[in-house]
């Protein structure tokens, strides 16, 4: 899936729609969401920040190998949500 001309959005983008589920992937997203109605889970996992990270990387190869690592920790995340949710809803 080629997503090169996705971006980062703004929670302001948002706002004054209604979400189920909010799930903030990073520390700053998760300080700067804002308040949303009592009916929007708001759930956080954080993952490292692959740029601070690579930063220290000796070549692009060193620094992919952090990226890639983060990528897959979010997409097993992704993956394992669906089960997590159903899971929380039936306890």
């Amino acid at each position: 899936i080629d997503i090169s001309a996705q971006r980062s959005k703004d929670s302001t983008e948002f706002i004054g729609l209604e979400f189920d589920y909010v799930i903030t992937l990073c520390d700053s997203a998760r300080e700067a969401c804002p308040y949303f109605p009592a009916k929007t889970r708001v759930m956080h996992h954080g993952f490292e920040d692959p740029p601070k990270l690579a930063a220290g990387a000796l070549d692009e190869e060193e620094a992919m190998v952090h990226y890639r690592r983060v990528r897959d920790e979010i997409k097993e995340f992704v993956e394992s949500l669906p089960r997590a949710l159903e899971k929380e809803e039936t306890e």
